[in-house]
């Protein structure tokens, strides 16, 4: 059910200490541009640029080559991107997407959606019904896959275990959602609402 899903969303932080730690300023490191094109090197160099968890393992490797102060910076990066794209409307079209969303679901499908490299990112987070004229959201539907990429989540953390053997210190980033939309506070199970909200993505997992 949404609602429940939606009330754990207006609680996001209860249980994820990780989200209410103070951030440590980093002067070398990773910004959005230099992570965006960790992204798009790893999608150009994976034999399916669509499969976001082989993405992510080739980003993880060649992020594990850099500095480790610009891997922690990464993990700020990576959260800033997680918090720009959680809005309700995106959910609605994660919902749409994977027959239903939880709150760790949402998440997840953010991690593809990360994966699937800048222009599709920023595409959906200012349109997310613009979600049905992505290639990998099409192909998705016709096999009834669902699009998650949890993996991309850890990318940071991982790298960071390859390149030094430790973990990224706890309090290296903060994570802070907006927050909740109240024009979209309706039952994501009310298809009218939906098809009138998001016509594409609604029609194309109708079909």
């Amino acid at each position: 059910m949404r609602d429940s899903a939606s009330a754990t969303y207006r609680r996001r932080g209860a249980g994820h200490p990780a989200r209410c730690r103070s951030r440590v300023a980093c002067s070398a490191g990773m910004n959005t541009y230099g992570f965006w094109q960790l992204i798009e090197a790893a999608r150009q160099q994976a034999p399916d640029p669509d499969d976001g968890a082989d993405v992510v393992r080739r980003a993880t490797s060649r992020l594990a080559t850099h500095p480790a102060e610009e891997i922690v910076a990464t993990q700020q990066v990576l959260w800033d991107l997680m918090a720009d794209s959680c809005t309700d409307a995106l959910w609605a079209a994660a919902y749409v997407i994977n027959g239903g969303c939880s709150d760790d679901g949402f998440d997840y499908f953010r991690g593809w959606l990360i994966a699937q490299g800048r222009e599709a990112f920023e595409r959906a987070t200012a349109d997310p019904d613009a979600l049905a004229e992505l290639s990998a959201v099409r192909t998705a539907a016709a096999a009834e896959r669902p699009l998650e990429c949890g993996e991309m989540l850890t990318v940071a953390w991982d790298a960071h275990d390859i390149a030094t053997g430790a973990h990224i210190p706890d309090d290296a980033f903060t994570i802070r959602y907006p927050e909740p939309d109240p024009a979209w506070n309706f039952d994501f199970d009310d298809r009218g609402e939906m098809a009138r909200r998001l016509p594409r993505l609604t029609a194309l997992y109708s079909s």
